[in-house]
């Protein structure tokens, strides 16, 4: 399937390294990209063309979260659960995502539009708790802000809340705060 529609891509992706296996990465993107997630078949297939096993490359996909090994909603939603974030209320941003739309890390909508994650780390330590749905940044996260992005997104497919990783302050005049 992959190598089928992407050869010169793939070998122009393996041609840039030294070892067939670094490529690995980069190539569970492409499959991603083309699939929304890493199937089992992908999986195999890339470990055929790497010359490494199924279970290595599998490793690989449960150590980074940037790939999903099962199909995700149309919004991915990433909190935030590293001290930082748990010290200013990641577990409050959790149970606020789960009362809006009643699902807990790992599950998605049944109309397929939000899957919840928990991740480590997203950079963003000065602006908690924050979440990264998709591509987008939402820092400095209250209820009411959580409820306006689920709804916005819901409705329109985007929210001008999003304020991209490192934004601080935030455009609006938002952002940390510091002093008394």
């Amino acid at each position: 399937m992959l190598l089928e529609k992407h050869q010169a891509r793939i070998a122009e992706i393996i041609s840039r390294y030294p070892e067939k296996r670094a490529a690995l990465l980069p190539l569970l993107w492409l499959v991603q990209e083309e699939q929304g997630y890493v199937s089992e078949e992908a999986m195999t297939e890339v470990a055929a063309l790497l010359d490494l096993t199924p279970s290595q490359v599998f490793q690989t996909i449960s150590f980074y979260t940037m790939y999903n090994p099962k199909p995700m909603g149309k919004f991915h939603i990433q909190v935030c659960r590293s001290l930082m974030c748990a010290l200013v209320g990641a577990e409050n941003l959790m149970h606020w995502i789960d009362a809006k739309l009643g699902i807990k890390p790992g599950e998605t909508t049944p109309d397929s539009l939000f899957t919840l994650k928990q991740v480590e780390c997203l950079a963003s330590c000065g602006t908690g708790p924050m979440m990264q749905i998709n591509d987008d940044y939402y820092e400095s996260l209250t209820q009411d802000k959580v409820n306006r992005i689920l709804d916005d997104l819901k409705r329109d497919g985007r929210c001008p809340l999003a304020s991209g990783p490192f934004l601080v302050p935030a455009p609006n005049g938002e952002g940390i705060k510091t002093g008394a």
